[in-house]
């Protein structure tokens, strides 16, 4: 970090996977983050990673769907770790399955977390970063924005975000708030196991499979994708908005 202040973060979906590698990585960086998910208990191997690493986090439990526990939430973390700065959209479902066998609950229950989430968050947290006068959002969408079988309501959700984003960079970029997305490929986390599970594959299996048709011949970690947010998060990056960058070993098509 350029500045001796220390930013604070919140990183949805912090309890696990891309999440939890994400906080960590942030507070390596010298912020103070804030570790969000559905069960406040489920954040605490995140959160002695990084107080044990000398950093410091705060375990909050946060239904992103929901207005009033997202408002209570953020006002928690700006009074017990300082005005939010920094927000990473990261909490999402997956609730896969083909057009005629998708309920109605599983398109609802996709798009509550993963859209009206990240709407929620970033509305509730603008207004400190319209005041500091700095603001970095980070959302994340999946290279199954560019559609993916069996994944309509995640796929859907994940190219919104990219249109949440680009216009989040053009509302937001007077006051100092940049806004970006990463888009992963392929990483190994407990959702493409679940995928892998949905289509009757064992995920060593499935995960061999995967690295044969990337282009760097592995499948990617948690950590990958922390290494992209964190630049996007960064000081360094304030020239940079609107922007979507995959993290997938390679091109797309």
């Amino acid at each position: 970090m350029s500045t001796t202040e220390q930013r604070v973060a919140v990183v949805t979906g912090a309890a696990r996977g891309i999440g939890a590698a994400t906080a960590v990585r942030l507070a390596a960086e010298g912020r103070a983050v804030a570790v969000l998910d559905l069960d406040e208990a489920a954040c605490a191997d995140t959160v002695k990673k990084i107080t044990e690493a000398g950093g410091t986090a705060l375990a909050v439990g946060c239904d992103v769907s929901d207005s009033a526990q997202v408002e209570a939430a953020v006002e928690r973390i700006a009074a017990e770790l300082g005005a939010p700065t920094v927000l990473v959209n990261n909490a999402g479902v997956l609730r896969d399955n083909l057009l005629f066998k998708m309920s109605e609950s599983d398109w609802d229950t996709v798009m509550n977390v993963h859209l009206k989430g990240a709407f929620l968050m970033a509305r509730a947290c603008q207004k400190h970063m319209v005041d500091a006068k700095f603001g970095r959002i980070v959302s994340l969408s999946s290279s199954s924005a560019l559609g993916n079988r069996g994944q309509l309501n995640y796929a859907s959700v994940k190219a919104g975000l990219q249109g949440f984003t680009k216009t989040l960079a053009k509302e937001l970029g007077k006051f100092g708030i940049t806004a970006n997305a990463v888009a992963p490929g392929f990483i190994v986390t407990d959702m493409t196991a679940a995928t892998a599970e949905r289509i009757g594959m064992g995920f060593e299996e499935f995960q061999t499979a995967m690295a044969g048709q990337i282009p760097v011949q592995r499948v990617g970690l948690p950590e990958d994708v922390a290494n992209a947010i964190a630049f996007f998060a960064s000081d360094d990056a304030g020239f940079v908005s609107g922007q979507v960058m995959y993290v997938a070993g390679g091109p797309l098509n």
